[in-house]
């Protein structure tokens, strides 16, 4: 027959036996929500100022084949509006990739 040992360094004799209970959270806090709901305004707004008359609309809203407007080349639809919706999205990318720190 085998003698058992007692380990005399046993894990049930040090310490008292405490309830851990897991903290359960969510991987977004309310800072990345935040940041989420800026980039989405960014990318809106930047859509929002791509909007305006057609190339064949003249001034007074009428479709006229045989007009050019030249607002279409403006620099808040060809510059400002498309690096909004851009810095949007780079704003939404890193409200995903934010790490809580809670």
């Amino acid at each position: 027959m085998a003698k058992k040992t007692h380990n005399k360094y046993s894990a049930d004799d040090f310490g008292a036996p405490s309830d851990i209970t897991e903290k359960k959270t969510f991987y977004f806090g309310s800072k990345n929500f935040k940041l989420m709901l800026i980039g989405l305004g960014m990318i809106l707004l930047g859509f929002v100022l791509m909007l305006g008359a057609d190339a064949n609309t003249t001034p007074d809203g009428r479709f006229d084949p045989n007009y050019w407007n030249e607002d279409i080349f403006s620099f808040r639809r060809i510059r400002l509006a498309p690096m909004l919706v851009i810095a949007g999205f780079v704003v939404q990318v890193f409200a995903i990739l934010k790490r809580n720190k809670d």
